[in-house]
């Protein structure tokens, strides 16, 4: 499992995730279940060196054999080189067509070659955020393979709009934010709740209870802050819960804003830096 978060402010966006990779299997009795979980996954990039973008992903790790940090830098360099069909005009190019460009990259020339005479295919998230060429607003767009499919990119919130995306495990964010667990709706019809009160219902209790954490003109260091705290809440509520604790490691973080661009705040490196200058 994962967390993957976007927090959109008036000053920026803040991108962060936790390490951790689940590996599935079968256990003696032919059950699924968890074979072990490593702590080093990288799940957050920066899409063109220099440039306000960035990239988020959840669900599978890989595709085929190909660790999906890999093929995150594969798409870096194709946006970097002189492949007309890929490349980026630094002063000419809209996040939203570069999340046009990765979902034709992971999903139509990569995912598809792989997976496509599998019936079990994997589901698979990806975000691209950051700001447009000469534009003042940052603007985040989902791609999301579910089932084998895989729509256009959609836009996370309206142009102006802040707040926070989360993806990947939902439950302790909901909880904290929200104000209620994800099997809330599940407990209403359990307890009689006809259906169509059920929508509803969550409505006037998410209107009620819902705590608005990211304030618009939140300074882009609170909400560095905010995103470490939803992603270390996750992974110890993932500790401490029945289960293999499938959130955790290290936790990656970085910030977009219109003059500073793409900085990395928290980045681990599997290598140490002072003997590669």
């Amino acid at each position: 499992m994962t967390v993957a978060i976007s927090l959109k402010v008036h000053e920026g966006l803040v991108l962060a995730a936790d390490s951790a990779s689940t590996l599935f299997g079968v256990d003696p009795s032919g059950r699924p279940a968890v074979i072990n979980v490593y702590d080093h996954a990288c799940k957050l990039f920066n899409l063109y060196k220099g440039l306000p973008i960035g990239g988020l992903t959840w669900g599978a790790g890989s595709i085929g054999h190909a660790a999906l940090s890999t093929l995150s830098k594969d798409l870096r360099r194709l946006f970097m080189g002189s492949d007309e069909a890929w490349s980026l005009d630094r002063s000419n190019y809209t996040v939203e067509q570069v999340a046009d460009s990765a979902r034709r990259f992971f999903f139509e020339e990569t995912y598809m070659r792989e997976f496509k005479d599998r019936p079990d295919k994997p589901s698979l998230g990806f975000l691209v955020a950051g700001y447009s060429a000469g534009d003042d607003l940052p603007e985040e767009w989902k791609i999301e393979i579910l089932g084998g499919n895989c729509p256009a990119p959609t836009a996370v919130r309206q142009r102006g709009e802040t707040g926070i995306f989360w993806a990947g495990e939902q439950e302790a964010i909901a909880r904290i934010v929200k104000g209620h667990g994800t099997g809330l709706p599940r407990v209403l019809a359990e307890l009689g709740v006809p259906e169509e009160q059920i929508g509803p219902a969550m409505e006037q209790i998410e209107q009620r209870l819902e705590v608005m954490l990211a304030a618009p003109p939140m300074p882009i260091q609170d909400a560095i802050d905010l995103a470490v705290f939803l992603v270390e809440a996750t992974i110890m509520f993932s500790r401490f819960s029945p289960g293999a604790p499938t959130v955790g490691g290290r936790v990656d973080v970085a910030a977009i804003t219109k003059h500073e661009g793409f900085k990395w705040i928290r980045r681990k490196h599997y290598f140490d830096a002072k003997y590669n200058p």
